[in-house]
């Protein structure tokens, strides 16, 4: 049987200290436990009444009854230490499973429910999907663009389920734009939308594939104040026109972007590729600044979870 001591008292003095930190920060939604002992190598994010805990490949070689038999002492040592109990806590694993996509819906339906950030409102679902509809590690950036949206035309590219439309919304944008090809994430944004009391007579939901959305918008003269652009790492959707290789395509798209940006605007990309390396003719071309030590949360002890840049017209 697994020794979860270690794992049990590091998760302890973290949720001692960030609860606190989220009341005070009005955050429902945040990271308890960041992968900080290599034995216990998962995620443990608390939302709400919830919590929430991934297991990250390793490529530990164990039988199926070994790991179900971790799992369930892990599970138990979560609700022991933060009082969240076992049937509330959802697990993920991105184990390969033989025959199974791992990037698929896990089959569960989940339950939506509603977690408060920074005085907005998000709905989630632990179950459903791999993620829950709320990327955490996000939530500086959205508090940037809520600072910086009044009066402003806001572009939301590869938007997901729209949070940081919501926060421009809630900083006063005059007008947006939240592009995403899923069916499914734009009806999630719209929900979200109407939780914040946004007009949807002025955010605009576009389902498009955003390369062509690109293409588009830039021969029909668009233009934005503020655009955010966080792309998935790889997609082959059968919707898009092309296969997106974020380290292979972001070229063209920041470059696409900022013909729609306006001369005093600013653009936000973001990924989660760890290897990622930016395209030195962007940096030559545009004013180029890299905001990641900002842009990761004091919860993500893993500072590397994603990177951001803030791009204007030089």
């Amino acid at each position: 049987m697994a020794d979860y001591a270690a794992f049990a008292n590091r998760l302890g003095k973290n949720f001692k200290h960030y609860s606190k930190w989220a009341r005070r920060q009005d955050l429902e939604a945040w990271r308890a436990y960041d992968r900080d002992i290599p034995q216990f190598p998962v995620a443990v994010d608390l939302y709400g009444e919830r919590a929430h805990v991934q297991e990250y490949d390793t490529g530990w070689d164990i039988s199926d009854e070994a790991h179900a038999a971790w799992v369930a002492g892990l599970l138990q040592t979560v609700c022991a230490v933060t009082g969240v109990p076992v049937e509330s806590i959802a697990f993920k694993t991105r184990r390969r499973q033989k025959g199974v996509s791992q990037y698929e819906k896990t089959g569960q339906t989940g339950e939506d429910f509603v977690v408060g950030e920074f005085g907005q409102r998000f709905i989630v679902n632990l179950d459903a999907y791999l993620d829950t509809g709320l990327f955490l590690d996000h939530r500086n950036t959205r508090r940037r663009v809520r600072d910086e949206a009044a009066g402003k035309r806001f572009l939301n590219l590869f938007a997901y389920t729209g949070s940081f439309t919501v926060y421009a919304g809630a900083g006063g944008a005059s007008y947006s734009e939240t592009v995403d090809l899923s069916n499914t994430y734009q009806d999630w944004a719209r929900r979200n939308f109407e939780l914040n009391g946004l007009d949807l007579a002025r955010h605009h939901l576009i389902r498009a594939d955003v390369f062509q959305y690109l293409e588009d918008s830039v021969a029909a003269g668009k233009c934005f104040d503020l655009i955010v652009m966080d792309p998935p790492t790889f997609s082959n959707s059968k919707k898009m026109r092309d296969v997106l290789d974020v380290q292979r395509d972001h070229g063209w798209l920041v470059e696409q972007a900022m013909y729609l940006l306006a001369p005093e605007g600013t653009l936000y990309f973001s990924n989660n590729l760890r290897s990622f390396e930016l395209e030195p003719l962007l940096i030559e071309t545009f004013h180029v600044e890299d905001i990641s030590a900002q842009s990761v949360p004091e919860d993500f002890r893993n500072r590397k979870i994603h990177q951001c840049w803030r791009i204007r017209h030089s």
